[in-house]
C-alpha cells in the first residue's frame, strides 16, 4: 500500500513540471511576438521616413530647378526692361514734340472756340428773350382761359345747385301730396269704420226690439 502512494505523487511532480515547461514557451512565444511587431512598426516608420526623405529631396530638387529657369527669366527680363527704357525715352522725346505741337493747336483752339461761344451766348441771350415774351403772352393766355374755367365752373356749380334745389323742392312737394293724399285715405277710413259701427249698433239695437 505505501509502495502506491509514493507513484502517485511522482506522477503530479511531473506533471506539474510540464505544465511550466508549456507556460514557459508559450510566455517566450508571446514576447517573440510582441518584439517582432515591434520591429515591424520600427522598419515601417524608417521605411516612410526614407519615403517622405526622398520626396522632399525631390520637391528641393524641383524647387532649385524652377529657382533656376525663373533666375534665368529674370535676367533675360532685365535686358528686356533695359531695352523697353530706351526705346520709352525716345518715345518721351517723341510725345513731348507732339505735346509742344498739340499745345500751339489747342491755343488756337480755344481762341476760336471763346469767339464762337460769344457768339453762340449772343444769340442764345436773343433767343431767350424771345423766350421768355412768348411764355409771358401764353401765361396770360393761360391765366385768361383760367378765368374763364374757373367762371364756367362757378356758374355750373350754380344752375346745379339751383337744379339740385328744386329737385328737393320737387321731392318736398311731392312728399307732402303723398301725406296729404294718406291723411285723406285715413280720414275717409275712420269715417267709413264709424259709419259702419253705427249701421252695426242699429241693427242690434232692431233686432232686440224685435
Amino acid at each position: 500500500m505505501p509502495l502506491k502512494k509514493k507513484k502517485t505523487k511522482i506522477k503530479k511532480k511531473t506533471n506539474g513540471l510540464a505544465k511550466i515547461a508549456s507556460f514557459t514557451t508559450k510566455k517566450e512565444k508571446k514576447e517573440l511576438k510582441l518584439w517582432e511587431d515591434r520591429l515591424n512598426k520600427e522598419s515601417n516608420k524608417i521605411r516612410l521616413n526614407e519615403e517622405e526623405l526622398r520626396i522632399r529631396e525631390k520637391e528641393i530638387r524641383s524647387k532649385e530647378d524652377k529657382q533656376k529657369i525663373e533666375s534665368e527669366r529674370l535676367t533675360k527680363k532685365d535686358e528686356e526692361l533695359v531695352l523697353v527704357a530706351k526705346e520709352l525715352r525716345e518715345k518721351e522725346k517723341q510725345l513731348k514734340t507732339r505735346e509742344e505741337e498739340q499745345n500751339r493747336k489747342d491755343i488756337d483752339l480755344k481762341v476760336r472756340e471763346d469767339e464762337q461761344k460769344n457768339k453762340e451766348l449772343k444769340e442764345q441771350r436773343r433767343k431767350n428773350r424771345e423766350l421768355k415774351i412768348l411764355k409771358e403772352e401764353e401765361d396770360r393766355q393761360k391765366e385768361a382761359e383760367f378765368i374763364k374755367i374757373r367762371e364756367w365752373e362757378e356758374k355750373f356749380d350754380r344752375e346745379q345747385k339751383q337744379k339740385e334745389q328744386e329737385e328737393i323742392r320737387r321731392e318736398q312737394r311731392l312728399i307732402q301730396k303723398e301725406i296729404e293724399k294718406r291723411a285723406r285715405f285715413e280720414e275717409i277710413d275712420k269715417n267709413l269704420k264709424s259709419s259702419s259701427s253705427g249701421l252695426e249698433n242699429f241693427n242690434i239695437d232692431k233686432s232686440k226690439e224685435n
